[in-house]
């Protein structure tokens, strides 16, 4: 294989590299999105089956009183709806997914950079060569 053919693999190889790491830093945004959704959105708690007139309960993390574990003391149908480990386990399911994302798209983008520059450096030294070879048959 030729160096310029196994330079394009290696580019080709870097792209998709790179666009595997974009594709998990987009997961874990979702996953953040979720994580978000889940602690900042009011909601909803049936009652019973078939409850006609739910409860309203206020978000997990925004709510007026002390803590919004509050009403779980108080017989509240909201305190278990939307519990905090499942918040807590979308959040820690997010950081190995954005941690690999990121190490994949830095490594791809900096594969990529390395051989345009190797490829730019091979260039400027043969114009070089070629401007010696010139100069050096050019009588004086």
């Amino acid at each position: 294989m030729r160096s310029r053919e196994y330079d394009l693999d290696f580019r080709d190889r870097s792209s998709r590299i790179r666009a595997w790491g974009i594709g998990l830093l987009a997961v874990a945004g979702l996953l953040w999105t979720w994580c978000a959704v889940l602690l900042l959105t009011p909601y909803e708690a049936e009652r019973g089956p078939d409850d006609q007139n739910p409860a309203q309960c206020e978000s997990r993390l925004l709510t007026d009183r002390g803590t919004a574990n509050e009403g779980l003391y108080e017989g509240d149908y909201c305190a278990n709806e939307r519990d905090w480990p499942e918040a807590l386990a979308v959040l820690g399911l997010s950081v190995p997914v954005s941690l690999a994302g990121a190490i994949l798209f830095t490594t791809g983008t900096v594969n990529r950079t390395m051989s345009s520059h190797v490829e730019a450096m091979r260039e400027l030294d043969r114009i070089a060569d070629a401007r010696d070879g010139r100069a050096a048959s050019t009588p004086s």
